[in-house]
């Protein structure tokens, strides 16, 4: 399988980016997909997690009622919407694919290369 991900770049506090994670190689409607993130000397952290049929999601704390995950299964896509993004949130985006529902990064069994977002002050 494989997973690309786009749509990084840099934009000031408060703006906005749409991340976007193509898949192929798999059934993209099988699998729950997350997004996560990791700074410069940090660990790989959650973000969000979208559910097969978009019915369920799930946000780390730090990015709940900011940031929106979404799917789309015709298009083997999934998306995360950032707004009101924080120079905390700059880091290495990566979006991620599973066969079980979760948080951790050990459920997720193929990854993305990952995309750069840059949020100056």
């Amino acid at each position: 399988v494989q997973l690309q991900a786009s749509g990084g770049g840099l934009v000031q506090a408060g703006g906005s980016l749409r991340l976007s994670c193509a898949a192929s190689g798999r059934t993209f409607s099988e699998d729950v997909m997350g997004w996560f993130r990791q700074a410069p000397g940090k660990e790989r952290e959650f973000v969000s997690a979208i559910s097969r049929s978009s019915g369920t999601t799930n946000y780390a704390d730090s990015v709940k009622g900011r940031f929106a995950i979404s799917r789309d299964n015709a298009k083997n896509t999934v998306y995360l919407q950032m707004n009101s993004l924080k120079p905390e949130d700059t880091a290495v985006y990566y979006c991620a694919a599973a066969t079980g529902w979760g948080r951790v990064t050990q459920l997720y069994d193929y990854w993305g290369q990952g995309t750069q977002v840059t949020v100056s002050s």
